[in-house]
């Protein structure tokens, strides 16, 4: 175990480039999406399926390989990722057509799923001190939100001087830096922190169709397609089986008293609040400033410096407020604050700037606490040889969320808002109809973000409780 960041630098480095590949991937690639569909005559559709294949690929396996992980080994099942990863950044170059680019996503996005849960369980396990697990979690997401940031800009002024392969080569560099980084700082998995259990097939395959046709429907819906109703049904029929089957399978893929864990259920429940905040918010406001208020794109996305200020620079401060606070107040206060900001941009957002620019800083300083704290939450409240198939559950939370908060306000925008939406001027009754849009998407997403956040606390007061109860008990 590592005492300090220092000691566990490369270490870190690495798990820090795992990370940034992660944020930095979907956000460098977006900008090239117009020169993409150009040079590979690709229909709108299949643009679409260019970042649509990776995260559905991503969000879809990430059950499947943490519980892999779990048996194989976490460190073995990074390396192989990060060797998948190099292998299909560098098939970029071959690629002539929208079907082989998104073949290429695809494997990435299974890349993606082997490595990321991986991130977070090896970085809890570096140390036995929960306050430098905050903090070296901060410091990995840290790196990752500076590419979220930095990655548009940098995509654009690279498709100035390069072709658009360039921008997805960069991962082959990112890729062998982590290698290195977890090689030599990370020791093998120990074979007493895994366990043996067989892989419980029917319930692979059960998980992960629930979760990619939760991904696929929000996109459905977004797009007005009628299939999207049966993506919806086919996920809560294929999640309903999942249920049936890990509650009576022997080895199950997912043990389901684990996560009933107080300290598990609650991470999770944060997790997810947030997921659906950032996403239903951000996918308001991106039509907000741009159709409602008429900005350029370069204005727009000037228009998001307040959380990307927040992200990037609220590290030092996480720390600090954690180490006051406390894991399980600090997780509770930052996701009222998440509540609070969709409060803020549901009542007040159509009236200005800066009640959108307030409701971005409080969401973006309160996912930025939960980022770091929720996931050491939920490795806290799980067995050490169970660990990531726990980070694979808080990512899946997070990107399961994120598609019911597009999907929910696309619904309401696209039921309440009469014509065309892309047309590039509304009539006052347009501008109206959008406006309640707004208000009543973003009062169901504070609601639904108060109703997660409030049972969260709930666990969590049970979670805390329950260890004070036991003392007691023994005396």
């Amino acid at each position: 175990m590592k005492t300090s960041l220092r000691s566990a630098w490369v270490a870190l480095a690495g798990l820090s480039a795992v990370f940034l590949f992660e944020m930095l991937d979907n956000s460098i690639l977006n900008v090239a999406l117009p020169t993409i569909g150009r040079e590979l005559h690709a229909s709108t559709v299949a643009l679409q399926w260019v970042t649509g294949a990776y995260s559905v690929v991503f969000g879809g396996l990430m059950l499947v390989f943490g519980a892999l992980a779990d048996r194989a080994g976490r460190r073995r099942m990074m390396l192989i990722g990060l060797v998948l990863l190099g292998a299909a950044s560098l098939a970029t170059v071959l690629v002539s057509t929208a079907e082989q680019l998104i073949a290429v996503r695809a494997v990435m996005g299974v890349a993606a799923a082997m490595t990321t849960p991986g991130s977070i369980a090896l970085a809890f396990r570096l140390f036995d001190d929960d306050n430098l697990r905050v903090r070296a979690m901060t410091l990995i997401s840290t790196v990752g939100l500076v590419g979220l940031a930095v990655g548009p800009t940098a995509g654009g002024f690279v498709l100035a001087v390069a072709p658009w392969q360039v921008l997805l080569l960069v991962n082959v560099p990112i890729a062998a830096l982590a290698l290195v980084g977890i090689r030599a700082g990370i020791e093998p998995d120990d074979p007493a922190g895994l366990h043996r259990d067989p892989i419980d097939v029917p319930g692979a395959l059960l998980g992960t169709a629930t979760i990619v046709l939760a991904l696929i429907a929000p996109t459905l819906f977004v797009a007005g397609s009628t299939g999207s109703w049966f993506a919806v049904a086919g996920a809560v029929a294929a999640g309903v089986l999942f249920v049936v089957r890990e509650r009576t399978a022997r080895h199950p893929l997912l043990d389901l008293s684990l996560v009933a864990r107080p300290l598990v259920s609650a991470g999770l429940a944060y997790k997810a609040a947030t997921g659906l905040a950032v996403a239903g918010m951000g996918y308001l406001v991106t039509l907000q400033f741009q159709l409602d208020w008429g900005w350029p794109p370069a204005l727009a996305a000037a228009g998001m410096l307040p959380q990307v200020i927040v992200l990037v620079c609220a590290g030092p401060f996480v720390n600090r407020f954690v180490e006051r606070v406390g894991l399980e107040r600090a997780a509770a206060l930052s996701s009222a604050a998440v509540v609070g900001g969709l409060a803020v941009y549901a009542l007040l957002g159509r009236f200005g700037y800066v009640w959108v620019a307030l409701s971005l800083a409080l969401v973006a300083a309160a996912i930025r606490v939960v980022g770091a704290v929720a996931g050491v939450n939920v490795l806290r409240g799980l067995p050490e040889n169970r660990t990531s198939i726990g980070a694979a559950l808080v990512d899946t939370a997070s990107e399961v969320t994120s598609g019911a908060g597009i999907a929910l306000s696309g619904t309401v925008v696209a039921a309440l808002f009469t014509g065309s939406i892309a047309v590039s001027t509304w009539s006052a009754h347009q501008h109206t109809e959008f406006h309640q849009a707004v208000t009543l998407a973003g009062i169901l997403l504070t609601l639904l973000a108060a109703t997660l956040v409030g049972w969260a606390m709930l666990r969590t007061r049970r979670a805390t409780t329950a260890a004070a109860d036991v003392p007691a008990a023994v005396g």
